[in-house]
């Protein structure tokens, strides 16, 4: 589990390695990834955009940008939460994601929230010592 709280807004992930989905053989590797935001502040705030910086095992990146979080752009009254579940697939075992949502208040403020960088580990990942 991942935590990280900008603005009142705490952010929780929690990946899932998808053995079921994942091939490896075919260098397919799937997580799921579950993210709840929770409106600590006082006031009402709306997710407008989601960014995404993901980068596999070997260096390889990948971005992702656009409206909302899986179609929606959820506003979020005081002491609301809001839950999804998503996924992304990598070429290599391993990998970490990294982000940040562009927020709106009801006063049009726009503000960035970070997303907390995690993990994306599977069983086939090769274990290093440091």
């Amino acid at each position: 589990m991942y935590i990280k709280t900008t603005r009142h807004i705490k952010i929780t992930v929690i990946p899932t390695y998808l053995a079921e989905q994942s091939d490896p053989i075919e260098r397919h590797y799937v997580w799921a990834y579950t993210i709840k935001l929770e409106n600590m502040g006082q006031e009402t705030v709306q997710l407008i955009n989601r960014y995404w910086h993901i980068t596999d095992a070997t260096g390889a990146v990948q971005e992702v940008r656009g409206p909302g979080v899986v179609g929606e752009q959820p506003m979020l009254k005081p002491g609301n939460t809001y839950q999804y579940t998503s996924g992304a697939a990598l070429r290599t075992s391993s990998g970490i994601m990294t982000g940040h949502y562009e927020m709106t208040t009801q006063g049009s403020e726009h503000f960035t929230i970070d997303i907390p960088t995690f993990s994306l580990d599977s069983p086939d990942q090769v274990k290093r010592p440091n």
